[in-house]
């Protein structure tokens, strides 16, 4: 699918750092966004939901990351451990999160929701996330560790539908939360799936 001058294009450092800052402000911008949720989290919840509550722009994060650690390798065992579990959840959480907000605004656009520009803005966006992340997910070596972030973000799903702190949805989707609780866990293993696949490059690891 890919030849030796995609790799190049893509592997190049101006693309890279070009992806570092577009995700990074994109971080930034996601977790201002969730600022109601994580205000409203913190007033009526334990505060240890907190980390639960932010999904897409923490996947974003770990994106970073992953481009940070293209860029700038790290050279000690532990380093190299850790950058392959933040690139498992990096690629998992990405397609995850980038599929789920598009079917989600999709899914309450047919439903009747007036969609408005941030609506598409964030389509874009999350559409980006999947994408980035299933293009970069071959230069990444996390497949033995793919396992712990398929634990960690079927832990995640738990929380979030055990105990209220999943994303707000929009209004005409209130009655469908278990519809989208299990659309939630089904994309999880979906997304493992595809990052497993999609990691052709390592997997002889």
């Amino acid at each position: 699918m890919f030849g030796k001058q995609s790799e190049s294009i893509l592997k190049h450092r101006g693309v890279l750092w070009l992806l570092f800052v577009v995700n990074f402000l994109g971080t930034i911008y996601g977790y201002i966004w969730y600022g109601n949720q994580l205000e409203f989290t913190a007033a009526n919840y334990p505060l240890w939901l907190l980390p639960f509550v932010p999904d897409s722009p923490t996947a974003s994060l770990f994106f970073t990351a992953a481009i940070l650690w293209l860029l700038y390798p790290p050279k000690s065992l532990t380093g190299s451990t850790i950058r392959s579990l933040v690139e498992a959840l990096a690629v998992l959480t990405s397609v995850k999160y980038g599929i789920w907000a598009v079917s989600i605004i999709a899914a309450g656009g047919y439903q009747g929701n007036e969609l408005n520009w941030k609506d598409w803005m964030l389509i874009i966006s999350h559409s980006g996330m999947a994408i980035e992340a299933l293009l970069y997910a071959r230069f990444f070596q996390y497949r033995k560790v793919l396992p712990l972030a398929l634990l960690w973000t079927l832990s995640n799903d738990t929380v979030d539908y055990s105990y209220g702190v999943y994303p707000w949805l929009p209004s005409v989707l209130q009655d469908d939360v278990t519809g989208v609780q299990f659309f939630t866990l089904g994309l999880t293993l979906f997304s493992a799936a595809a990052a497993w696949l999609g990691n052709w490059r390592s997997r002889n690891l």
